[in-house]
């Protein structure tokens, strides 16, 4: 007969197992019901919406949503930050200002913020934490706080099925061509060409993509797994 002490121990295990069970099935029902998508845009009034787009939750800080389109078939990560205006309830005009193609991906935590236009191409992969913006601080005065500083303003344009590597950042006035690679942790400004690879901080372009000669310098093959 089993002892009373096994007993008790095998019940509470049962229950924190079926709490458990419990816990990450509430999880998933929220998260699936608080997703935002054109059929659910939930409290969001996205200037639009495309099919298959699906925001997850939870979300980061969206405002200016009135100015804002997102493509059909975009992933949104968990904890994205998709901003118009440098602070919510401006009116920022009669057009859009952040446009997001069709397949656009944006990594978990990354930010993506306009008071000038920003727009994504196609098919573009950021990866999580990366952070685009057309505002930048200014240090004009060197006798007044930098925070209160009116920013510099420049529009933003990521060309069609670009990559931005975890944590890179774009800024004001960046011009990235199609089919650009944004290396990890690059801080990128100005205009990039086409097919090109692009790292550093401040980033500079380090292999560049051509029908004649393909990439200059080569890519490397990755090095063989040695046998176990």
């Amino acid at each position: 007969m089993p002892k009373s002490s096994d007993v008790l121990t095998a019940v509470t295990a049962w229950r924190r197992r079926a709490a458990s069970r419990l816990v990450h099935r509430a999880d998933r029902w929220v998260r699936e019901t608080a997703a935002i998508s054109a059929e659910r845009p939930g409290p969001y009034r996205f200037a639009r919406i495309g099919e298959g787009t699906r925001l997850g939750y939870p979300q980061g800080t969206i405002f200016g949503e009135p100015w804002i389109e997102i493509g059909s078939c975009c992933i949104i990560a968990e904890q994205v930050t998709l901003a118009v205006g440098m602070l919510p309830g401006l009116d920022m005009g009669p057009v859009p200002l952040m446009r997001l193609g069709d397949g656009v991906v944006l990594g978990r935590g990354s930010h993506v913020m306009a008071s000038r236009p920003v727009t994504i191409g196609d098919n573009v992969y950021c990866g999580p934490n990366v952070y685009i913006t057309s505002d930048n601080h200014s240090y004009d005065d060197p006798d007044e706080p930098i925070g209160r500083q009116w920013p510099r303003c420049a529009p933003v344009e990521i060309g069609a099925g670009s990559w931005l590597g975890v944590g890179a950042i774009v800024l004001p006035g960046t011009r990235l061509g199609r089919n650009v690679a944004v290396a990890a942790g690059a801080v990128v400004r100005g205009d990039v060409p086409d097919h090109t690879l692009v790292a550093g901080a401040p980033a500079r372009v380090v292999r560049r993509w051509t029908p004649q000669d393909g990439w200059q310098p080569p890519l490397r093959s990755p090095a063989p797994i040695p046998p176990r």
